[in-house]
């Protein structure tokens, strides 16, 4: 575990979360982003919660990805909806999955153009899901060029996004990205933050931690799959 989830941690123990790992002048940014309603002036962050309403279909389901896994998190909540749906002859509105990025999957809520800047690939030493030759690129944004089965660019995290899946990221593991970003580029944490958040592919919502989101969207009828 990283100092800043250490501190994280403690805090949330000491029963404040004042110290949000995405620093306070970033709030306004993050708000934008993640579709909050309001943030506290003190640093604490209201929790945007409104992606539980769009939870409407009969067979609902919550894809938790710790890790970056080839992508396959991602790829596997597209097939399996794609799965029910042939199954059961039902339409897509008759599914509702939900994609959880926390721990390292984190990476993946994040843009070609972060993925190709930072060298993430080879920093988390990536695998194409199929080939199994290196990647420099995020493997949850691949198309249909990108040596993919035919098909099954239609699963890619931009396009369920378009679609109106709902993917949620882990805040606690967001500050990694934070890191990453302020140690290469030499930016203060608020500057590093308010960058980090608009590399993120937009449309995904923030939540205080993966656990956290997987536990709501339980807590909302969905079933719970490990998918990485």
């Amino acid at each position: 575990m990283t100092t800043p989830r250490r501190d994280f941690l403690q805090h949330l123990a000491l029963g404040s979360i004042s110290a949000a790992l995405i620093p306070v002048t970033a709030h306004a940014a993050w708000a934008e982003r993640a579709g909050a309603s309001s943030l506290e002036l003190g640093g604490a962050q209201s929790v945007d919660l409104s992606w539980t309403r769009r939870l409407t279909g009969k067979y609902k389901a919550v894809y938790d990805s710790p890790d970056i896994g080839g992508g396959l998190g991602v790829l596997r909540a597209g097939i399996v909806s794609a799965q029910y749906m042939a199954a059961f002859n039902v339409s897509a509105s008759d599914i509702s999955p939900v994609i959880v990025l926390r721990h390292d999957g984190i990476m993946l809520a994040m843009q070609q153009e972060f993925w190709e800047r930072y060298k993430i690939g080879e920093k988390y030493k990536v695998m194409h899901p199929w080939t199994g030759a290196p990647l420099t690129r995020s493997p949850a944004l691949l198309g249909a060029t990108d040596g993919l089965p035919a098909g099954l660019e239609n699963h890619a995290l931009d396009k369920q996004l378009a679609r109106g899946v709902i993917v949620l990221a882990c805040a606690l593991a967001f500050q990694d990205v934070v890191d990453t970003i302020a140690t290469a580029d030499a930016l203060a944490p608020a500057a590093a933050a308010t960058k980090a958040l608009s590399l993120m592919l937009p449309g995904v919502i923030m939540q205080p931690s993966g656990v956290f989101a997987s536990s709501v969207a339980q807590d909302n009828g969905c079933v719970y799959v490990r998918a990485t």
